[in-house]
């Protein structure tokens, strides 16, 4: 499962980041780093881009970029 597959209100923790997608690293930067916890807060109405809450921060990511970050749900040990 990926960012760009979650329901609004979904809790997650980013398990891996493909580092090969040419947006990552700068996302990396923003907090978008392996075992982050962030909560997707829904999406624009065409469904992109996609909003999400990091460290009490809203981020928005086109919905190409936020296949780039594989989650699972918050809780859970990998």
């Amino acid at each position: 499962m990926t960012l760009a597959d979650l329901q609004q209100g979904q809790r997650v923790v980013i398990r891996h980041v493909d580092t090969r997608d040419r947006h990552a690293q700068r996302l990396m930067v923003l907090g978008l780093v392996e075992d982050a916890e962030l909560t997707f807060s829904g999406a624009a109405v065409g469904g992109d881009p996609l909003e999400f809450r990091l460290y009490g921060a809203a981020i928005s990511l086109r919905r190409e970029q936020a296949e780039a970050f594989s989650v699972e749900a918050a809780g859970l040990e990998a």
